[in-house]
């Protein structure tokens, strides 16, 4: 009886133990120990594209007396560069993340973030490593720019700036052979990701084989600037390195024109797996450039973006009101973009007779909707008669002027004290053409420019730039007629 008591309880230790010793098929399970800290909460958080402040909690557990804590999860994870956050919010530290994870990690708070030991993580070993090596170069880097500051003439200037470039090299040489030596990991990817093109050496030319090719290191960077990137890889996304990226890309790399940037997101969409998170970050982000670009025409682009994903389905995450409301702001943009007909507005003016847009004769028509109860519009609105009287009205324009709100009397009495008498004043008190909607008005002053075929050739603008988008215009138009004529 006693032996078989024994042997049921050693049989229960064995199963208890080899249920312990389960591997984790999806979720993680991480055993944290703090040798300095006890009793407090901690989290998992992690990045989202971008660098702290912006991070995301993921899960939380509370340190024992013995400053442990486990923090587990059951459902699958996209890993990623995680912290352990601390409560006080500001005390962390790094680790590498991936679905099915199972270690353990020790550290000291007041050595962080050198003082982590990691056990069942290989991968975690070789990322302190890597934190430990930057902290080095970092030192390193200190130095040199201390001995540049020191510098007493060219010499010792070219010396040090050699001694930059052996250790960037360094840097370098230590990504490059790390993903050799381990090959498709996430730290691997994440080096690749930070990797950027090296021009070749050159002269290069053109196809003459004599012309110097001035645009070459520009166009090499731009054509291999995403080699290195692996967009399989969703973890990435959960690292700092990706809006980084794409800013450079899209704000230093490419000319701020609707048509180009809208091939270039086509472009890198495409190469993007649907239904990724990396995709859908990278659609919201350009979405969202293109929306706040502060660049005349850039809304055209927002437009595009709306038409050709967000209204197809392919926006997976947002709900179908969410999807609405892009659809509703694209429509009325949509009738307003660079190149379109202006819509037509017939209105009666002070005379009670109604003016129509459309028939106004002028080469160029500025078509401004101001307000004379906006303070800005009436510090906005002499500046634009000044450049009208000194430089529009020699360039052929004539202004087509809305009132937006505000009472008669006001309005009748803004035009005569500041002598608006040279322009086309009309209202619509009684909201019959729906201007608001039709030239999506929703703040004031708003300015519009017109050629003679009441074609939009500029929009959003102010005084300062009027005169400047029409010489724009009219040297696009002598250009297109010079290649029309070859």
């Amino acid at each position: 009886m006693r032996k078989t008591i024994l042997l049921s309880l050693l049989l229960a230790v064995v199963v208890f133990s080899a249920s312990a010793q389960k591997p984790v098929k999806d979720g993680y399970k991480i055993r944290v120990k703090f040798t300095d800290v006890t009793d407090s909460l901690i989290y998992l958080v992690h990045y989202y594209g971008k660098s702290l402040p912006t991070i995301y909690k993921t899960d939380s557990a509370k340190l024992n007396s013995k400053g442990v804590a486990v923090f587990e999860r059951d459902t699958a994870v996209l890993g990623g560069i995680y912290m352990v956050l601390m409560s006080d919010k500001s005390s962390y530290f790094e680790m590498l993340l991936k679905n099915g994870d199972d270690f353990s990690v020790e550290a000291d708070k007041a050595g962080l973030p050198t003082s982590i030991r990691f056990k069942g993580s290989p991968e975690n070993e070789r990322f302190v490593g890597y934190v430990n090596y930057l902290m080095d170069y970092a030192k390193k880097q200190e130095a040199l720019i201390k001995k540049l500051s020191e510098a007493k003439n060219m010499a010792d200037t070219n010396k040090v700036r050699g001694e930059f470039g052996t250790l960037s090299k360094e840097l370098k040489d230590y990504r490059n052979n790390y993903m050799k030596q381990y090959p498709k990991t996430l730290l691997s990817n994440i080096f690749g990701a930070l990797k950027v093109p090296e021009i070749p050496e050159g002269p290069h030319y053109l196809e003459d084989g004599k012309t110097i090719d001035s645009n070459f290191s520009y166009n090499y960077y731009k054509e291999h600037y995403w080699d290195d990137f692996n967009f399989e890889d969703e973890r990435l996304i959960h690292t700092p390195i990706y809006d980084g990226r794409l800013d450079e890309y899209f704000n230093k790399l490419m000319l701020p024109i609707p048509d180009t940037i809208q091939y270039e997101a086509d472009q890198l969409l495409g190469r993007i797996k649907n239904q990724n998170e990396i995709y859908k970050y990278t659609l919201w982000w350009i979405t969202n450039f293109c929306e706040e670009s502060k660049v005349m025409g850039m809304d055209a682009a927002f437009v595009h973006m709306v038409e050709n994903y967000y209204m197809r389905g392919k926006a997976f995450w947002l709900k179908p009101e969410d999807i609405e409301k892009y659809a509703d702001r694209a429509h009325k943009i949509a009738p307003n973009v660079l190149g379109n007909i202006a819509p037509e507005l017939n209105i009666p003016g002070l005379d009670g007779k109604d003016h129509s847009l459309h028939a106004v004769n002028a080469k160029y028509t500025l078509l401004i909707f101001w307000s004379p109860d906006c303070g800005h519009c009436l510090k906005e609105m002499p500046l634009v008669d000044s450049v009208y009287n000194a430089v529009l009205k020699k360039k052929g324009v004539k202004i087509y002027a809305v009132r937006t709100d505000g009472t008669i009397e006001k309005w009748k009495e803004v035009i005569e004290k500041n002598g608006f008498d040279d322009w086309i004043h009309v209202h619509d008190p009684e909201r019959k053409t729906r201007f608001r909607s039709t030239y999506d008005i929703y703040s004031t002053p708003v300015l519009y420019l017109l050629d003679d075929k009441k074609i939009i050739v500029g929009k959003r603008m102010d005084h300062s730039n009027i005169a400047e988008v029409i010489e724009f215009v009219e040297r696009k138009k002598e250009r297109e007629a010079s290649e029309s004529k070859k």
